[in-house]
């Protein structure tokens, strides 16, 4: 992404609208922004999605390219609930990944990704899953954080997630947010902690930041090669979804925070 906070949470949340007109209150469709492109990709996958696993949807996006800032919205600007499957970053990536999973029609997985994105499928900017492990922490869950289930050398650490080390909110007009962090120190990731790994898990890159949880997030594949680390890679040379052996890309952060999908 543009930068090390997009990298790291979301920067897009969609506004909600109320109906009022004398008939009992309900929450309204939220504005979908999608283009033809992707609504003809949606159409396709949606077509042959219905229960296939996270290997197989996630697959689908191999090769397509990176795109940072694909969401719209923030604090102060109208929001949308966005389908950009051109191109995707890594939380995108996973997002649309996660609401395929769960999706026979094209309604189920835009009621999905709602789910998916923002707590109790509300789409607002104060109910939006900014964070990786927003996932787990905000109910309904999406995943579960099985971190310290994969290996017992997990650390846990306290972040206050939304202010960064020097002082500066990151999402500002958001709260700061006070979390234990679990993460596995990359040379604990061992051959005991891959064989707790299942394809479909979601891997996190363990922030050093204290106002962050992760940096970059992927999708565990495994293969008859080993474990691979399915991602939308911003590095140059890729630019795309990519898969790279996990121990390989371990080798380069700090550690890792793994999450289970409920579904």
């Amino acid at each position: 992404m543009s930068t090390q906070f997009a990298t790291a949470v979301r920067l897009a949340c969609a506004a909600v609208l109320l109906a009022v007109l004398g008939a009992p209150a309900a929450a309204a469709a939220p504005p979908l922004r999608i283009s033809a492109a992707s609504e003809e990709i949606l159409q396709s996958l949606v077509a042959t999605a219905g229960g296939q696993g996270a290997e197989w949807v996630s697959r689908q996006f191999l090769g397509t390219p990176y795109g940072a800032d694909t969401l719209v919205g923030s604090a102060t600007v109208p929001e949308q609930l966005v389908v950009e499957l051109q191109r995707v970053d890594c939380f995108t990536y996973a997002d649309y990944v996660e609401a395929l999973k769960r999706a026979q029609t094209r309604d189920q997985f835009i009621d999905g990704l709602a789910d998916v994105r923002y707590r109790d499928g509300v789409v607002s900017f104060a109910n939006r899953r900014h964070f990786f492990t927003d996932w787990a922490a905000s109910a309904p869950a999406v995943a579960t954080d099985i971190t310290t289930a994969v290996s017992p050398a997990a650390i846990r650490t306290t972040k206050h997630l939304n202010r960064s080390d020097s002082g500066e909110l990151y999402l500002p007009g958001l709260p700061v947010v006070e979390r234990d962090i679990a993460y596995i120190p990359s040379g604990d990731v061992d051959a005991e902690a891959l064989g707790r790994l299942r394809t479909g898990d979601y891997v996190g890159a363990y922030a050093r930041d204290g106002g962050l949880d992760v940096t970059h997030v992927g999708i565990v594949v495994d293969t008859p090669d080993g474990p691979v680390f399915r991602n939308a890679s911003s590095l140059g040379g890729q630019a795309r979804v990519v898969d790279t052996p996990l121990l390989d890309y371990v080798a380069t952060v700090p550690g890792i925070v793994v999450l289970r999908a409920v579904v």
